[in-house]
């Protein structure tokens, strides 16, 4: 006996009533307003033909009701001071034990420079994030915010994922809400909801054993939100993890969006498998060469539809997926295309192909081109400016330094930089790592 279709109402109507029945029923209480279990993100999660081209459309309709036709992006530099790292993380190619000798360690003069620059080409942002050196001085964080504050008090701070958090916590001897609090006291405006990966203990053992545990993940997150402190939220996927995994880590974002409300955004981040040590050492079995581009499609819409009442920023990661990818992206449930970053470390070290700058001015060529509106926005989603006219738009700071061969140099030829190698700790008289 056929299982009768749904009879769902609106303009979506008639896609749903062509597709298998269980992806419709979902797709109809999604559009109704009703949340998502994790079990029907699931089945979201492995639709195919058809089925993953209605989830799309569902959810850039629910995109079309939350956020509208604007498309943001924030103009901002991500600094990287060091990549030296006491953990071992399978998938990171970016971090070096600090006896090789490609380990750098930017000094604080640099880092002040890095952010001067980067205002002064419009940037109202620096995301700043690195590894974790050893015997780092436990106030380093807190200090480093503190000279960077006082030299460019404009510039919004996004810093310090919570696995920094927790470093500092456990070098300085602070609870994580002290440690927190002397964060924002010192200026960090905001965090990277990074070092989430996946949501369950069971994969991180796999992919990173010794990293931030899922609790201590979600104490942090939450904690910052109950101090005023903003984060982002993220996932790192295709490698080890599950369709159930993936929408099991949505509903737990959602859900602890609703106890705190810190959430500024989601951001999907594509496992970059090319240069990943487990990857290249075949270190972990059933180890995944990234998402296909289905997959992308599929967790990009099936974030927007899980989240989308709680957590109603979705952005794609130009650097995992490249901008052209990216753009298409915006017809799967997004409305926001990140950071002009200038700086790029982490992906490309990870051998992602995409470079480490996307002017703005190129920003909001391919959101018009998608046939949506440009607007810069804040960290926070602060509108800044929208761009109505493609026709009178015009290069700006960054656009014309962006055309500069060499200007803001690459990531691998900093860790091949004498003046920046990491010395072995011996603390300054501030008690920083020398470099």
């Amino acid at each position: 006996m056929t299982t009768p279709q749904p009879e769902p109402a609106g303009p979506l109507g008639g896609l749903l009533a062509e597709i298998a029945a269980p992806v419709a029923r979902i797709l109809d209480r999604a559009l109704s307003g009703a949340d998502v279990t994790a079990e029907e993100a699931e089945v979201l999660l492995r639709a195919s033909g058809r089925e993953l081209l209605a989830t799309m459309a569902v959810a850039d309709g629910l995109r079309a009701e939350a956020v509208g036709n604007v498309v943001t992006y924030v103009v901002n530099r991500n600094i990287n001071f060091t990549n030296v790292c006491i953990k071992g993380c399978g998938f990171c190619a970016f971090s070096r034990d600090f006896r090789e000798e490609e380990g750098y360690f930017l000094p604080e003069e640099e880092v002040v420079r890095r952010a001067r620059e980067a205002r002064d080409l419009g940037a109202t942002e620096i995301c700043v994030q690195a590894g974790l050196p050893p015997k780092m001085d436990g106030d380093f964080y807190i200090r480093l915010t503190r000279v960077l504050k006082e030299a460019v008090p404009e510039i919004h701070i996004h810093g310090f994922s919570p696995e920094e958090v927790l470093y500092g916590v456990i070098r300085s001897g602070r609870s994580i809400r002290e440690y927190l609090a002397e964060l924002r006291a010192a200026g960090v405006g905001s965090l990277p909801g990074t070092a989430a990966e996946i949501l369950d203990d069971e994969v991180r053992d796999r992919i990173a054993p010794g990293r931030i545990r899922t609790a201590q993940w979600i104490e942090v997150i939450t904690t910052a939100h109950e101090l005023g402190i903003p984060t982002t939220s993220t996932m790192m996927f295709g490698h080890v993890e599950t369709a159930a995994h993936q929408a099991r880590h949505l509903v737990l974002l959602r859900d602890l969006q609703r106890r705190s409300g810190g959430f500024t955004e989601f951001v999907p981040l594509s496992f970059v498998h090319t240069e990943a040590p487990m990857w290249r050492k075949q270190l972990i079995p059933g180890l995944r060469a990234g998402p296909t581009g289905a997959e992308v499609f599929r967790l990009h819409a099936a974030a927007r539809i899980v989240l989308n009442r709680a957590i109603p920023n979705l952005q794609v990661s130009w650097v995992k997926e490249g901008p052209r990818l990216g753009q298409l992206l915006l017809a799967a449930g997004a409305n926001d295309l990140g950071g002009t970053l200038i700086n790029e470390s982490i992906s490309t070290a990870a051998g992602a192909g995409f470079g480490q700058l996307v002017p703005p001015m190129e920003m909001r060529r391919l959101i018009w081109d998608a046939g949506r509106i440009p607007a810069e926005r804040s960290t926070t989603y602060r509108i800044r400016r929208v761009f109505e006219d493609e026709a009178t738009d015009h290069p700006e700071a960054l656009d014309v330094a962006a055309q500069e061969a060499g200007r803001f140099g690459s990531y691998h030829q900093l860790i091949k930089m004498d003046r920046y190698r990491y010395r072995h700790p011996r603390p300054s008289a501030q008690g920083a790592p020398r470099s």
